[in-house]
């Protein structure tokens, strides 16, 4: 989901305005303007510290647009980045330039800062481990999650950088690659990886969003994420050691990269931005409170961040690089469990509905972009549709098969168009059969990630309230007290109960009023 953050220029050119004569920087007296930057969401906490510092330094109003990886791969591939964006500006544009249509499409790149991705653990576990007083491989690591030795989060490779860097990072280690990862090798330690990742309990679209729910979530013992993440969460008072495998990491290097569609004037401005945070003082900020890795040599803070890292290989072919992605979806994590928890009131019908249709039947494969191939119900999924109105309806279920998924799709997409909307609204009636049925599967079958979405346009009508929802929440316990509720904010969807049904749940709301809901229910497959 993007989000729009403006960093008002009016204070510092108003400043320049009056300024000491003895104040002549070169950033000072050129023209200011705006660098309209496609950025991932990591990039967040750049906001205040360094951003409107080069606001101040150079009179540009650097503006962020935040986006997933894949969305920003796509975008940019396709040209419509071309059409609204000046740069971009992504934890690594590795990905990226094995698209072919990313030929031409990007300028000059620009490496800001770095960040490896790496496995952070509490203290007590890793001292338990040895992991404290020396540097695992990562054999080793995927040998003591395979035993159950720990348990971690990690945001979901098709979603997020992090993720992804973490799937490159543990599959060329484990197969001992020198050079660029190819399908051969990523088969061969299928068995470690699945055993790897059999010990992942929490997943996320989202770096930040993952951390926060570590925070909340103290029978997790680890968590793979940047560097960068992790020293804040330490600042904040999480007892973390920090762990760097001995056989390498993939890291993110941040470059801040010139779409070629921008004008001259554009141009120039990215070229001063730059120039700027390269700066030995804002290269020293970059490792302060954001914890960033400089890449000038003459800022490096040995002290605070560990040497002599291995940088492993990334694939230098696409067909590779996607293949897997397609096997972590499909083979090599906990297979997950979804339940969609879907409004067909009457004031569903008409465009509502037919959005609503569309959003789901994307699901099922009918979404040939890049993202849509990536956030399809995968190999092993378990799906659950639970219709309602002023009544619940009766629950679809759906077991998506590993191999030749066509047949099981479509029955998920029959069913879906044969939805109409009429009568009352009985939101949490139908939550409560949501955390109903998620208690039945997970006492059949714990081992799979559960999540349920809620998809309402509108206030409760029928049926009990959120405070008896809240009360059937307290009386759960386990595994079905910890499946987290994503309600997507639609039509008049009451948004304070709604953020409320999330914090009590664990989850997050998804705003499906500002973009498509199509798009908001790809974003919600990140997190499941």
């Amino acid at each position: 989901m993007r989000r729009y953050v403006a960093l008002l220029a009016a204070l510092a050119l108003v400043g320049g305005c009056t300024a000491d004569p003895a104040d002549t920087t070169p950033e000072k007296q050129s023209p200011g303007g705006v660098l309209r930057v496609l950025a991932g969401s990591e990039l967040a906490d750049l906001e205040q510290p360094i951003l409107k510092d080069v606001e101040k330094a150079t009179g540009i109003t650097v503006r962020l647009t935040y986006t997933g990886t894949l969305d920003g791969v796509e975008q940019v591939s396709s040209g419509a980045a071309g059409k609204n964006f000046d740069a971009i500006w992504f934890s690594s544009n590795r990905y990226l330039e094995l698209q072919d249509g990313a030929n031409g499409k990007i300028g000059t790149s620009t490496k800001v800062m770095s960040s490896p991705v790496i496995l952070g653990l509490r203290t007590a576990q890793a001292r338990e481990l040895g992991w404290d007083a020396k540097r695992p491989t990562w054999k080793e690591i995927a040998d003591a999650a395979a035993a159950k030795k720990f348990t971690y989060g990690m945001t979901n490779p098709a979603a997020s950088n992090s993720g992804f860097s973490a799937l490159v990072g543990a599959a060329s280690a484990l197969s001992g690659a020198t050079t660029a990862l190819n399908d051969e090798q990523v088969r061969a330690v299928t068995p470690q990886l699945q055993g790897f990742f059999s010990a992942q309990v929490l997943t996320s679209g989202s770096s930040g969003w993952l951390a926060d729910a570590f925070k909340a979530r103290p029978d997790v013992t680890g968590l793979i994420n940047y560097e960068s993440v992790l020293m804040n969460l330490k600042q904040q008072g999480t007892d973390l050691t920090l762990v760097y495998p001995s056989d390498g990491v993939v890291t993110a290097d941040y470059p801040l990269t010139v779409l070629e569609s921008a004008d001259q004037a554009a141009k120039d401005r990215y070229r001063r931005v730059a120039d700027y945070l390269r700066r030995d003082d804002v290269q020293k900020k970059l490792a302060g409170p954001v914890n960033r890795r400089p890449v000038t040599a003459s800022a490096a803070e040995p002290e605070k961040f560990p040497g002599s890292l291995v940088e492993l290989p990334f694939p230098v072919k696409l067909a590779t690089a996607d293949a897997l992605i397609d096997s972590y979806m499909n083979t090599l994590r906990r297979a997950p469990r979804t339940l969609y928890v879907l409004d067909l009131s009457g004031s569903m019908q008409g465009e509502r509905l037919a959005k609503l249709k569309a959003a789901m039947n994307a699901l099922t494969g009918q979404d040939n972009s890049l993202s849509g191939r990536f956030s399809k119900f995968a190999g092993r999924e378990q799906v659950l549709l639970i219709p309602f109105s002023g009544k619940v309806k009766p629950t679809m279920r759906y077991q998506v098969p590993a191999e030749n998924p066509a047949t099981e799709l479509g029955r998920i997409r029959n069913a879906v168009d044969g939805f109409q909307a009429d009568g009352d609204t009985a939101i949490y009636d139908a939550l409560i059969t949501g955390y109903t049925e998620a208690a039945t599967e997970i006492a059949k079958d714990p081992s799979r990630f559960t999540t349920i979405v809620l998809l309402t346009d509108g206030a409760k009508t029928a049926g009990r309230d959120l405070a008896a929802f809240k009360r059937h929440l307290d009386g759960l316990t386990g595994d079905v007290r910890r499946v987290p509720v994503f309600p997507v904010l639609f039509g008049e969807s009451t948004v304070a109960d709604m953020e409320e049904v999330a914090r009590v749940t664990g989850g997050r709301t998804f705003d499906g009023r500002q973009e498509s809901l199509q798009a908001v229910f790809k974003e919600i497959r990140g997190y499941q």
